[in-house]
């Protein structure tokens, strides 16, 4: 394994084991808002979001300080969950699903594999064109893929 290999899986370590006393500090702590002995099926959805959000700001704190430490683009480190798939990459794919239903030229009462070779290749190309600008749309932020507002109509009148 490469040193930027070992660096990135102790990081992705220190990252998770954050997470984990963060969640202990809510059960385990003076200060504990939740019983450690409560099974987990009887969490009420407030106690359960105080889980998410500990794991979620703790995993972030520590790969924030990554980047610090290492000089890093922040956003890029944070993003780096070496998951397979990439959870930032499903959420710009799950964002565009419902325009998946709009490509021309496919049979939808058809099983996939029965689709023509033209379907399938008009499918697939509109769904990475959709992937594209899903991902495009969380890198820069500042828009909607999945929805149009009604301000961007060309015969609008100009606001000054």
């Amino acid at each position: 394994m490469g040193e930027l290999s070992k660096r990135e899986d102790e990081w992705q370590r220190r990252a998770t084991a954050a997470a984990i006393a963060a969640v202990r500090k809510l059960t385990r702590s003076s200060d504990a808002v939740i019983n450690e002995n409560m099974p987990i099926g009887r969490l009420n959805d407030a106690q359960l979001g105080w889980i998410v959000a500990a794991v979620m700001f703790a995993w972030i704190a520590t790969r924030a300080e990554q980047a610090a430490t290492e000089g890093l683009d922040t956003e890029m480190t944070i993003r780096a969950t070496g998951l397979d798939p990439n959870p930032w990459h499903a959420g710009a794919v799950v964002a565009i699903l419902p325009q998946l239903a709009d490509v021309p030229d496919v049979d939808w009462s058809k099983p996939f594999f029965d689709w023509p070779r033209e379907s399938m290749i008009a499918f697939l190309t509109a769904a990475l064109g959709l992937v594209r600008t899903g991902i495009i749309a969380r890198d820069l932020g500042g828009g909607s893929i999945t929805r149009k507002s009604g301000a961007d109509k060309l015969d609008d009148p100009v606001p000054f």
